[in-house]
């Protein structure tokens, strides 16, 4: 026991592992609903391009995250173009969604936790892929909504 505290060994662990699953991400305290619509009206891309990047304003994009698991780590990207999986990476007051894209490219959405102002999920996408072997980056903020 310690004379400071007047705590024993065990009873400092348990003190220890209860601030531990305060902190730690779980499925309960985040309720993250099973979808989530999202759009990102703004964004800026930039290509790499004769030793230098160039920078531009990206189109506006949209896109649907869907049957998400967050146990199994899983989540489905719906686009126009077609329905695609995503991994879940869990942080502290939000998730990576992150997609492989067939040519090993990498996209990933950040969805935080909710504004409970707004009602809405802030959000961001960053794209990292290339052509031609040439980098090309692009950035976007938005929001999601519940599904």
């Amino acid at each position: 026991m310690s004379k400071r505290t007047g705590l024993t060994a065990s009873s400092l662990i348990f003190v220890l592992m209860l601030g531990v699953s305060v902190v730690s991400p779980s499925t309960e305290a985040q309720e993250t609903p099973k979808g989530f619509v999202c759009t990102f009206p703004r964004g800026a891309s930039q290509a790499y391009a004769k030793g230098r990047y160039r920078s531009r304003p990206a189109k506006a994009l949209a896109m649907e995250i869907g049957s998400i698991d967050l146990e199994g780590q899983r989540a489905d990207l719906v686009t126009s173009d077609g329905k695609g999986t995503l991994r879940i990476v869990r942080a502290l007051g939000a998730n990576h969604y992150l997609e492989v894209v067939a040519e090993g490219y990498l996209n990933i959405t950040t969805v935080y936790q909710r504004d409970e102002k707004q009602g809405r999920y802030p959000a961001v996408h960053s794209r990292h892929f290339g052509l031609f072997g040439e980098p090309l980056i692009a950035q976007y903020t938005g929001t999601c909504t519940a599904k």
